[in-house]
């Protein structure tokens, strides 16, 4: 496997309130995480980089070979934890009081992927030159798509498209959607917050994902595209490539 994590700020916003990572164990698993941070002043900030701090710090203290039962009991398990530290701290520092962040995070081996959900980050699968979302969007105008009270072309333009119904940090309590699905040499999961699936449709990310760039190009023309179609929100990217197929740079 192969993983690269990248993060943009966009071309409007002040700072970036995204983050994430791509942390392989030396057992071969790889944990992969994006998380869109919200708040006050600052605040998205430091609820997405404890996010991303507090899982990676739990994943480097495991040296377990995950099985899937395994993998979905630590994502559900440290997901929880995390959002309790993010919770309490909010609640200490008036400064961050109403802080949150989206989270989407992956264990991956050769055999399988789990992964889980809170917010509208999303986890994708790319396979056999098909991209599939993985993920419901934990939002307002995700679920009036869910109930047929409005259609998806609806859905992106909706004035209240940005509220959320699940976020880590804004309870002392979540919920957390996990999932294990298998992939084969070839595929590709890719991770993100919605400053890129606001600005590139489903089609315009597959097109991309089928051809014979490395990770690190695809990810830098998604970056790169969303800006040119406006940029308004940070872009985060978390690619990871099961056995990287044999390439050329470009």
């Amino acid at each position: 496997m192969e993983g690269i994590f990248r993060t943009d700020i966009g071309k409007l916003r002040a700072h970036n309130e995204d983050n994430g990572a791509v942390v392989e164990n030396t057992l071969g698993q790889m944990l992969a995480l994006v998380a869109d941070g919200m708040g006050g002043h600052q605040a998205g900030d430091v609820a997405s980089k404890m996010t991303r701090d507090g899982m990676v710090k739990h994943w480097n203290e495991n040296n377990i070979f995950f099985t899937p039962k395994d993998a979905e009991r630590w994502l559900l398990e440290t997901v929880t934890k995390v959002n309790q530290e993010l919770y309490h701290y909010a609640q200490s520092n008036p400064q961050c009081e109403g802080m949150g962040t989206t989270l989407v995070a992956a264990i991956c081996s050769d055999e399988f992927v789990t992964f889980s959900n809170v917010g509208d980050s999303r986890v994708y699968i790319y396979d056999d030159n098909k991209l599939k979302q993985m993920t419901d969007d934990h939002s307002l105008v995700g679920e009036l798509v869910r109930t047929g009270q409005i259609s998806e072309s609806e859905a992106e333009h909706h004035p209240r498209k940005n509220v959320l119904l699940r976020a880590l940090g804004t309870d002392n309590t979540i919920d957390v959607d996990v999932e294990t699905i298998s992939w084969k040499e070839g595929a590709i999961l890719l991770l993100c917050s919605d400053g890129l699936t606001n600005k590139l449709s489903d089609q315009e990310i597959e097109t991309r994902l089928n051809g014979d760039e490395t990770i690190s190009s695809i990810s830098e023309h998604l970056v790169n595209q969303a800006n040119d179609y406006g940029g308004e929100d940070n872009i985060t990217i978390t690619l990871v490539r099961h056995q990287a197929k044999d390439v050329s740079p470009t």
